[in-house]
């Protein structure tokens, strides 16, 4: 009889280690997509932002030596990270094969014009920056003009400001959640031991003596939900990695190295100070109040 009492007891005990870890575990795998999240904002607002193409449109009379020489100094621009000559012949055919039918056949001739794509740095993508580097290269006498979608632009850098706002606004309420899921777990674990507790102190343990076991007890639980937490992250960013390699989530060590290691610290700082607390409260209880 006493064998199987104690062997239900030390699964229920393992049950309720099992509980902690997984809660833990999950809980800052979540922290750990929003500090991605915010680590990573600028990055990606950069990546959307140098997708944006100016388009510079040459004159028909436009020699080949003078858009050879616009082509090398806008290359040489600090606001450019590619520049690319796009005939009027490579345009048309892209055209036609983006509309399924060729239109020089309905016009007779092809109304294009010679151009170059430029894609700019993301920095250099603002309202006002790129007004000026429009009216820099329209002063060329054979440039015709050069496009670029102004609405998108504006709006882009305001969800840009807006998103980056909210992500760690949202970061900061999940944090306090975080902290608050946790420490509820680490308490129901420590609120089963409760008469334990009051016994060992009745009997003339210190509160130090007590509380020690149960701390140490929980910073391994919040250690092995730590590395859980590490490694579904660790799973995430090889899977976005491979897939949307032009993010380029893994090229800055020191980001995942600030990430991971804010994982794995948070976790440990969280259950050695919810434990304390937790200790603390059933420990400064009378006995009749453990009842309640």
């Amino acid at each position: 009889m006493s064998k199987s009492f104690e062997r239900y007891q030390q699964r229920k005990l393992i049950s309720s280690y099992f509980s902690v870890v997984l809660s833990i575990g999950l809980v800052l795998f979540l922290l750990g997509i929003l500090g991605l999240l915010v680590l990573n904002t600028k990055k990606l607002a950069d990546h959307f932002k140098e997708q944006i193409t100016i388009s510079v449109f040459l004159k028909d009379n436009a020699k080949q030596v003078e858009i050879d020489q616009l082509q090398k100094s806008l290359v040489m621009a600090a606001y450019t990270k590619a520049a690319t000559y796009v005939s009027k012949e490579e345009a048309a055919a892209q055209h036609s094969e983006d509309i399924g039918e060729n239109f020089q056949d309905f016009l007779g001739y092809n109304p294009l014009k010679n151009s170059i794509d430029v894609q700019l740095n993301a920095d250099f993508v603002t309202p006002e920056q790129l007004e000026e580097i429009a009216t820099e290269i329209t002063t060329k006498g054979y440039v015709e003009e050069v496009s670029y979608d102004k609405p998108l632009i504006g709006l882009l850098n305001e969800n840009v400001k807006r998103i980056s706002f909210w992500i760690l606004v949202a970061s900061s309420i999940f944090t306090f959640i975080a902290v608050l899921l946790i420490n509820s777990s680490i308490r129901l674990s420590i609120y089963s031991k409760r008469f334990i507790i009051k016994t060992m102190q009745m009997v003339g343990a210190t509160k130090v003596f007590i509380r020690k076991p149960f701390i140490w007890t929980n910073i391994k639980l919040g250690l092995l939900g730590a590395i859980l937490a590490m490694l579904a992250l660790a799973g995430v960013l090889y899977y976005v990695n491979e897939n949307f390699p032009e993010l380029g989530l893994m090229e800055d060590p020191i980001i995942l190295l600030i990430l991971f290691s804010s994982v794995f610290i948070l976790g440990l700082l969280i259950s050695l100070i919810s434990t304390y607390f937790a200790t603390q409260r059933f420990l400064n209880l009378r006995t009749d109040e453990l009842y309640y």
